[in-house]
C-alpha cells in the first residue's frame, strides 16, 4: 500500500525565483545607469559604488551578526535597493550621504521589519526622503558635473521643475520661463536638463519598463494609471492657465514620476496584490504627486506620494480582495 504525502501549498512550483525576479530588475535598471554614468561620469559611478557596498553589507551584518540568521544578500533584492538609492541621489552628492541613506534603506526600512517581504515601505524612497529631509541642501543641490561624454553642462543645474516653482514665484509665465531656459522637450526625453543620477533619460527607463513587461516582472497597471493621472490632472488644469501650470508632457518627463512608477510604485512587497488594488494605489501616487508639485513647497512629490500610498496598501487590500483560488 502506498503512503500518501501530505504537504502544504502551493504544490506546483514555478522555475521564478525571489533572485530571478531581482535580477530582472537590475538589469532593467542598467540603461539608467549606463546614461547616468556616460553623462556624470566618476561623479555617478562613487555614488552607485557607495550605495551598492553599504547596501549589501548593512543588510549581511545585520542578517548574520544581529538577527543571526543566514545571509540573504544572494536575493539580489539589496543590489536593487542600492541601485535605486543612488538613482534617486544628485551626482554630485558625496559618498558619506549614500552610506547614510543605505543605512536607512536596508538596516531601517528594510530589516527593521524583518528583511524582504515584510516591509511596509519601499526602502530606497524611505532612504531618500530622509537623506531630502536630513541635508535638504545637499540634496537639492545640482553643480555641474563633469561626464565622460563632455557638455555635462548642459544637463546639469537646477532640474526643470525647481526652475519653474522659483520662476513662478518671482511673478513670471511659462512662457518666460521656458524662453530665458530653452526647455525641449526632446531634450527632456533623450537626456533631461537636471535632477538625480536616474532621472537623466526617460528612454532609458522606458526600455527597462519594457523589459520588465516582457519577462513579465511587473504588471502595467501601477505604472500606468500613474502616469495617466499625472496627465489628466496636469492637462486639466493647463487648460484653465496654461500660463500658470505646467502641461501634461513636461510632467511626465521631468522630475522622478517614470523612476517612481516603472521600478519602485510596483515594488511586490510595498504595492497591492490586485489589479484593482493596483489601479487605485497608482491613481493615488499621481494625485499626491500632482498636489505637491502645484501647491506644495517642494517642486517633486514623487518620493513622498509613494510612501504616503504605501501605508494604505494593507487597507487597500483588505478593500480589494483577491477571488479565491477555483472560484469564478
Amino acid at each position: 500500500m502506498n503512503k500518501l504525502l501530505v504537504s502544504p501549498s502551493p504544490h506546483i512550483h514555478s522555475s521564478l525565483s525571489t533572485s530571478r525576479l531581482m535580477l530582472d530588475v537590475v538589469i532593467a535598471l542598467l540603461p539608467s545607469v549606463i546614461v547616468s554614468v556616460l553623462f556624470y561620469g566618476w561623479n555617478a559611478i562613487v555614488i552607485l559604488a557607495s550605495s551598492l557596498i553599504f547596501c549589501v553589507l548593512t543588510e549581511y551584518v545585520i542578517t548574520k551578526y544581529l538577527m543571526k540568521q543566514k545571509s540573504t544578500i544572494g536575493d539580489w533584492s539589496a543590489v536593487v535597493t542600492g541601485i535605486l538609492l543612488a538613482l534617486n541621489l544628485p551626482p554630485n552628492a558625496p559618498w558619506w550621504v549614500a552610506m547614510i541613506g543605505a543605512f536607512i534603506a536596508v538596516g531601517v526600512a528594510k530589516m527593521t521589519f524583518g528583511g524582504l517581504g515584510q516591509n511596509l515601505f519601499n526602502p530606497a524612497i524611505t532612504g531618500r526622503v530622509f537623506l531630502l529631509l536630513s541635508f535638504p541642501a545637499i540634496m537639492t543641490s545640482w553643480k555641474p558635473v563633469d561626464g565622460f561624454l563632455g557638455g555635462a553642462d548642459a544637463i546639469s543645474g537646477a532640474t526643470p521643475l525647481g526652475i519653474v516653482k522659483e520662476g513662478l514665484a518671482s511673478g513670471m509665465t511659462l512662457d518666460q520661463i521656458y524662453a530665458e531656459h530653452n526647455f525641449s522637450y526632446l531634450q527632456m526625453l533623450f537626456t533631461n536638463i537636471g535632477g538625480s543620477a536616474g532621472e537623466i533619460s526617460a528612454v532609458a527607463i522606458l526600455i527597462g519598463f519594457i523589459y520588465l513587461l516582457a519577462r513579465k516582472v511587473i504588471r502595467p497597471y501601477i505604472t500606468l494609471s500613474i502616469l495617466v493621472t499625472v496627465a489628466v490632472f496636469s492637462g486639466i488644469f493647463w487648460l484653465v492657465d496654461p500660463a500658470q501650470y505646467t502641461d501634461p508632457l513636461f510632467n511626465l518627463l521631468t522630475g522622478g514620476v517614470l523612476l517612481g512608477s516603472v521600478f519602485m510604485a510596483t515594488d511586490y512587497v510595498t504595492s497591492p496584490m490586485s489589479d484593482k488594488g493596483g489601479i487605485i494605489f497608482g491613481v493615488g501616487i499621481g494625485l499626491i504627486t500632482m498636489l505637491i508639485r502645484y501647491f506644495g513647497s517642494y517642486p517633486e512629490g514623487m518620493s513622498f506620494a509613494i510612501l504616503i500610498m504605501n501605508s494604505t496598501v494593507p487597507l487597500i487590500n483588505k478593500f480589494c480582495k483577491q477571488k479565491k483560488f477555483g472560484r469564478a
